[in-house]
C-alpha cells in the first residue's frame, strides 16, 4: 500500500495534488511519501514484534538524508556499504550501535572510521578482509564485532544482476568453508565473533529461496556452537520484493516473511537483523514527468517525456517494469505508446506498448514504484541536471534535494594550469 492515489480526478501525494507540486517545482522530479515510509517500517517491525529484532534500513536503496532521517525517527538502524553511507546514517541520527557494515571491498580508511564510531557489526566477506580488519582494530586498540556473510549457494530466482547468493557470485564466504574460517577468526586479535550473515539477492517474490537459505544457516549456527563459538546475532539480509506490476506480481507480505523466518530460525534465540531497502522506499516514491512530444513513427507511437534514463536507469539497466499512469483521469480513448526520454540512446526507453489515455504535450505522467534505486543511481549524462527530490507529509511538501544549475554542474570540472 502507498499514499499515491486518485482524488477528484487526479493523483495526489498524501493530501497534495501532484500537479500542484509539479507547477511549483518543475518537472521531472521525484516525490516521496512520509506516511508510506512510516507504514512500511511499522509493518515490517510488527512482523518480528515478539523477537529480539533490529531493522537496518539498506541505505543504498535511497540515500536522501530526509528519507534516512524519517526512518531514524521511527527507531531504524542502517545497513551501509561505504564510509559515505555510514556518514549519512550517522548524520541522519541513526546511532552507531544500530549500524551494520556490509560490502566486499571495505578499505583500511573505511574500517578505521567505522571502528572509531563503534558500529554494531561488520559483515565480513573474505579472509583478506578479516585479516585487515584484525590488524586495524588491534592498531587502534578496538575490538571489531563481526559476522561472516555466508554464501549458501541458493538461487534467488531473481534478475541475474541482483542475485547475490549463488556460488559464482562475488559475495560472501562459501558455506563449505565457514567452520574453518570461523575457527581462524576466533584466534585473531581485535576480532569478536558474534553472528552469521547472509543475503541472497534483491526483489525476491517467492519465499522458498529464503527458506532454503535460512535452513542451511540454521545447520551452520548449530555446528558453530558445537565448535565453541557464541553466536548471538543472525543477520538475514533483505531482498523481499515489491509489486512493480500490481496486476500480475504479488510478492509475499512482510507478515508472511516474518512467520516463515521465525518458524525456521526462531528457536536459535539469536538477535534477528533484517536489512530491507526496496521494500521500505520503493513504493514510497514516484517519478513525475511531463510529456514533451507525441511522435508518430512507422507503426509505433512515441510518448516523449522530459524524464530520461539518467534519472531512472532501472528500465534500461535491468529491463525493469514500472507502472506508468496519467496524472489526471480523463475519458479519452486509449492509445498505445512507447514511452521514451530525451537521452541520445535507444536504451532511453521506459516502456513499450503501454496503453494510456490519449495525451498531449504538457500533460503529466507518473512512473510508480520509483523510490528505490531511482534518484540514488541517477547521473548527469548528456549534461542533464539531477532532478529534485520532494518529500510530502500530509498537506505539506519540502524540496529535499534541489535541482542544480548548469553552472554548478559544469563548475565541478577544473582546467589544467596550461589552459588558463
Amino acid at each position: 500500500m502507498d499514499h499515491f492515489g486518485f482524488k477528484q480526478g487526479e493523483i495526489y501525494a498524501e493530501d497534495l495534488p501532484v500537479s500542484k507540486i509539479a507547477a511549483d517545482v518543475g518537472t521531472p522530479f521525484y516525490c516521496y511519501s512520509t506516511e508510506t515510509l512510516i507504514r512500511h517500517y511499522n509493518v515490517f517491525c510488527a512482523a518480528f514484534s515478539d523477537q529480539d529484532f533490529l531493522l537496518c534500513y539498506a541505505v543504498k536503496a535511497n540515500t536522501n538524508q530526509a528519507i534516512i532521517k524519517t526512518l531514524a525517527q521511527q527507531g531504524s538502524g542502517a545497513d551501509v556499504v561505504s564510509e559515505g553511507e555510514l556518514r549519512r546514517a550517522l548524520q541522519a541520527g541513526i546511532p552507531a550501535r544500530k549500524i551494520v557494515y556490509s560490502g566486499v571491498a571495505k578499505t583500511e580508511q573505511e574500517m578505521a572510521f567505522a571502528l572509531n564510531q563503534g558500529i554494531f557489526q561488520f559483515n565480513v566477506e573474505s579472509q583478506p578482509e578479516l585479516h585487515q580488519l584484525s590488524r586495524i582494530a588491534e592498531s587502534l586498540g578496538k575490538t571489531a564485532a563481526i559476522a561472516f556473510r555466508i554464501n549458501p549457494d541458493v538461487d534467488a530466482k531473481t534478475h541475474a544482476k541482483i542475485s547475490t547468493g549463488k556460488s559464482e557470485n562475488k559475495f560472501g564466504i562459501p558455506l563449505s568453508r565457514a567452520r574453518e574460517i570461523y575457527a581462524e577468526a576466533a584466534k585473531l586479535p581485535g576480532i569478536r565473533v558474534q553472528g552469521v550473515d547472509l543475503h541472497i539477492g534483491s526483489q525476491l517474490t517467492d519465499l522458498e529461496p529464503f527458506a532454503e537459505a535460512f535452513r542451511r544457516i540454521v545447520t551452520l549456527v548449530e555446528d558453530l556452537r558445537t565448535d565453541g563459538h557464541e553466536i548471538t546475532v543472525l543477520d538475514l539480509g533483505g531482498g523481499l520484493g515489491i509489486p512493480y506490476d500490481r496486476a500480475t506480481t504479488k510478492p509475499p507480505l512482510p507478515t508472511e516473511y516474518g512467520e516463515m523466518a521465525k518458524k525456521i530460525v526462531g528457536h536459535l534465540g539469536c538477535k534477528i537483523i533484517i536489512e530491507p531497502g526496496r521494500l521500505l522506499v520503493g513504493n514510497a516514491g514516484i517519478l513525475v514527468s511531463k510529456v514533451i512530444y507525441i511522435k508518430q513513427g512507422e507503426g509505433r507511437k512515441f510518448l516523449i517525456i522530459d524524464a530520461a534514463m539518467n534519472d531512472l536507469v532501472r528500465p534500461s539497466m535491468y529491463d525493469a517494469y514500472h507502472e506508468i499512469v496519467a496524472v489526471k483521469q480523463n475519458d479519452a480513448n486509449l492509445s498505445t505508446y512507447d514511452i521514451v526520454g530525451p537521452v541520445c540512446e535507444t536504451g532511453d526507453t521506459f516502456a513499450r506498448d503501454r496503453e494510456l489515455p490519449e495525451l498531449e504535450s504538457g500533460d503529466l505522467v507518473v512512473i510508480r514504484s520509483a523510490g528505490a534505486y531511482g534518484a540514488v543511481m541517477s547521473s548527469t549524462y548528456n549534461t542533464r541536471r539531477l532532478i529534485p527530490e520532494v518529500l510530502v507529509k500530509g498537506g505539506e511538501y519540502a524540496i529535499v534535494r534541489p535541482r542544480p544549475s548548469y553552472e554548478e554542474i559544469i563548475g565541478l570540472d577544473s582546467l589544467p594550469t596550461w589552459m588558463e
